[in-house]
């Protein structure tokens, strides 16, 4: 009789945003005169820039046209985009990152929760707390994070690294050894980030005890300040110790067109095995490549026009969140995040456990956020806003909230 696997079996509950999901639609039926305004999931609201449209059409007719008809992709991804990739988002911020280092798929997601098939299974993991729950589940899944203790809610071989309001949010260096560490900076939930030269201190780290970081870079479009790093390979040493993911979807509005791609550098190596030929054969086993109309759409958003219009994206997502910020401090509320990153993380009134107040501006408010503790018990006690609306709903839901 067939197997399953285990691990599976293991993961308690059902993921984060499915939980939440479910909540609202069941809240909606129940109410369906109430008109919801969603702060919850980090989905991006504004349509994709005209440039990118543009790019997209133009792609659409080539696939028309036997002459100029694409099918499969090459494994990395087509040369015109890990070429403007390399160009834009490392050699013009002085990070020696080549094309061919570049291997483009259809999101940063997939990449975080696919990356761990390379290494082994007794690697132990550390991540920050609260953390975006995919870098834990996924080990879950593959066997490496020993057993959960529901009381806790901790696993018994991860190694958590506190991100509290003690330290500023900002993860500090283990008391037990990783093998792997993942790093979302600036982070999700908590909207914090640290500077370049505590980054460089992360590095040394990783290459002092052999442990390779996963490195998170998927909000680096809304870095507003000067000595926070855009990639990780802006540091010293980072080529042999990191692996950095990066997303189209928040900085270009992807999230339903798919796109994204992952370093790792040729220097990077267990012993004499290169971690880039590992992920070069697992990515051209498991993964025909993203389609080559959203590659094109990829390109434009590189391109003068594409670079204008989405810096106009992001300042728009970011004055949603000063305005959230400033609206719940004027409230009352301890608010941290929302200015390298589009996330406002609150402190619960009146000692609101994470899920009660889901439920409580859920109901009274019809604002859907998400609960802290979702992301790790660190995160309990806390709650995460998204400034990714539309402003005029992001208004509303603040006077709804101030309202309470």
């Amino acid at each position: 009789m067939f197997k399953i696997n285990d691990n599976y079996q293991k993961l308690p509950g059902s993921y984060l945003f499915s939980t939440i999901a479910k909540k609202v639609n069941e809240y909606s039926a129940a109410n369906p005169d109430k008109k919801l305004i969603r702060l919850g999931i980090g989905d991006v609201t504004q349509p994709i820039a005209p440039a990118i449209i543009e790019a997209l059409h133009s792609a659409v007719d080539e696939m028309s046209k036997a002459e100029t008809f694409h099918g499969y992709a090459p494994d990395l991804g087509y040369e015109f985009l890990r070429n403007a990739i390399a160009e834009n988002d490392y050699k013009a911020r002085g990070c020696d990152i080549s094309a061919d280092e570049i291997f483009v798929s259809d999101g940063a997601k997939s990449d975080s929760g696919n990356i761990q098939e390379i290494f082994s299974e007794d690697n132990r993991i550390a991540v920050c707390d609260p953390v975006y729950p995919v870098y834990v589940d996924s080990n879950v899944m593959a066997g490496r994070t020993g057993t959960y203790d529901p009381a806790t809610e901790m696993w018994s071989n991860v190694i958590y690294m506190p991100c509290v309001k003690e330290n500023n949010f900002v993860p500090e260096f283990p008391k037990e050894t990783p093998d792997m560490i993942y790093l979302c900076l600036p982070n999700n939930p908590t909207g914090t980030t640290i500077t370049k030269a505590q980054l460089q201190e992360w590095v040394d780290y990783a290459n002092k005890v052999g442990a390779v970081i996963i490195y998170d870079g998927a909000y680096e479009a809304y870095i507003s300040e000067d000595d926070v790093a855009h990639s990780i390979y802006e540091c010293e040493g980072a080529r042999t110790c990191a692996i950095e993911i990066k997303s189209f979807s928040k900085n270009a509005g992807f999230t339903g067109v798919r796109l994204g791609y992952t370093v790792v550098p040729k220097e990077l190596k267990c012993g004499d095995v290169s971690l880039h030929a590992m992920w070069a054969r697992r990515h051209g086993t498991k993964f025909n490549g993203a389609p080559y109309i959203i590659q094109r759409a990829g390109e434009a958003v590189y391109s003068e026009a594409g670079k204008a219009q989405l810096k106009q994206q992001v300042a728009y997502y970011m004055k949603n969140a000063a305005t959230i910020k400033r609206g719940l401090q004027e409230a009352g509320y301890e608010v941290f995040g929302g200015v390298n990153a589009p996330y406002i993380w609150l402190k619960t009134p009146d000692q609101m456990s994470s899920w009660e107040f889901f439920d409580y501006l859920l109901e009274k408010a019809n604002v859907v956020g998400t609960p802290g503790s979702g992301f790790g018990p660190s995160g309990e006690g806390y709650f995460r806003l998204t400034a990714f609306g539309a402003y005029e709903n992001t208004l509303e839901a603040l006077e709804r909230i101030k309202a309470l």
